[in-house]
């Protein structure tokens, strides 16, 4: 009787055993013994395939899985995550959530992006985050297709495809011709897929341009409107301006081709005096601007006239055959100082090889009637003397 009592409890102590190696066993595979992190993900739509215990994954590792997923009234889907918290600090909190498949027919998980410009913060427990995409089943194309077709007329489509076979019947070989420029075309066409993918990457800020001015655009399209109305309403003013103008025309062609020789002759005589005064029109430049410069001068305190007047020794008169006139000034045209003078200053005495000195003999001063004086103090002079008895004469 004890013995049988001993192996009672033998057995019901096995059977514990097994059972708690049971439970464990289930536990650790549905995670029941693992810490994680809850996380929220929101989405327009679950998917058809998309499962409790469905893998949360990033980068092609596995960081948690689906806890369980909620459906709400507007058709939007909760999805909460059991996240590890070993991999937390390595998600950024801005990571970017798709719900993903990796077939067709294949059951949906989680794919965290990183995104392009990761946050510095990492993934929290309780965070939101909204889902970017949702991959399309295949049931859900063929539940389209389906609608597609119940919408269809048998017979329409029936007498529809008979046509196009009647239409397509003894024209093989000009299809595949057909075919064959078009790959032909394509082959030539497919060189020029850069430059055309780099002008419409460019045409993006062409009509971004465009749509800046498009205001002014339009109000330089209704101005030209009203300017073609006022030559409409302007019309007959117009003919009339033409007509003179014809008539001008018709005039100034008499006027000019009668006096082309000499006009003709008075541009070539022109063309020297137009090239002198290029020449010099630095100089005369500066000398305007001299003149613009006076002409700034702060006007008298009252009205009235100031006249400046001195008495300064005569200098001498010109003489025969020293003083006659000649071209001979070289060198371009001179400012000297102008258009803007120092303050109490004057311009400085250009003398130049045109016969004519009036510093010849130096500064001026006392000039006694004596030839004789001047002979020996300024050398040979060229003409007669100077005195009161041969007024009028040369020298």
């Amino acid at each position: 009787m004890q013995h049988s009592g001993i192996r009672a409890l033998t057995g019901l102590a096995t059977v514990a055993v097994i059972a708690a190696i049971v439970a464990v066993a289930v536990g650790l595979f549905q995670g029941s013994f693992t810490e994680s992190v809850p996380v929220t993900v929101l989405s327009s739509r679950a998917g058809l395939v998309m499962n409790v215990d469905a893998k949360v994954k990033m980068r092609g590792v596995q960081v948690g899985k689906v806890d369980s997923i909620e459906s709400r009234p507007n058709g939007q889907a909760v999805l909460h995550l059991a996240m590890y918290p070993s991999e937390m600090h390595l998600i950024p909190s801005n990571v970017l959530v798709d719900i993903t498949a990796p077939t067709v027919f294949g059951a949906k998980f989680v794919e965290l992006v990183p995104p392009a410009e990761p946050s510095a913060r990492s993934l929290h427990a309780g965070q939101v985050l909204d889902s970017q995409h949702v991959t399309v089943e295949i049931n859900t194309v063929f539940k389209q297709l389906t609608s597609v077709l119940g919408t269809l007329d048998p017979a329409k489509l029936n007498e529809t495809l008979g046509a196009i076979s009647q239409a397509l019947s003894g024209r093989g070989e000009k299809i595949g011709q057909a075919f064959s420029d078009l790959d032909s075309f394509l082959a030539k066409f497919n060189p020029s897929l850069p430059a055309l993918s780099r002008d419409i990457a460019l045409s993006a800020p062409v009509f971004r341009a465009y749509g800046d001015a498009s205001a002014d655009l339009v109000r330089t399209v209704d101005n030209s409107v009203k300017i073609s109305k006022s030559i409409v309403d302007e019309q007959h003013n117009l003919d009339a301006l033409l007509v003179s103008a014809i008539g001008l025309a018709d005039v100034g062609q008499d006027v000019l081709g009668a006096n082309r020789k000499g006009l003709t002759d008075t541009f070539h005589l022109l063309a020297p005096t137009t090239d002198l005064l290029n020449e010099y029109a630095p100089g005369l430049t500066c000398a305007f601007g001299g003149i613009a410069q006076l002409a700034k001068t702060p006007p008298l305190p009252e009205p009235s006239i100031a006249i400046t007047a001195s008495l300064t020794w005569g200098g001498e008169r010109y003489r025969y055959p020293q003083n006659l006139p000649k071209v001979a000034a070289t060198g371009g045209p001179h400012c000297m100082g102008l258009p803007k003078l120092p303050f109490n200053s004057k311009a400085k005495l250009l003398v130049a090889d045109t016969g004519a000195n009036p510093v010849g003999y130096g500064n001026p001063q006392v000039l006694l009637n004596f030839d004789g004086l001047k002979q020996l103090l300024y050398g040979p002079i060229d003409g007669p003397p100077r005195n009161p008895a041969q007024v009028g004469q040369q020298g």
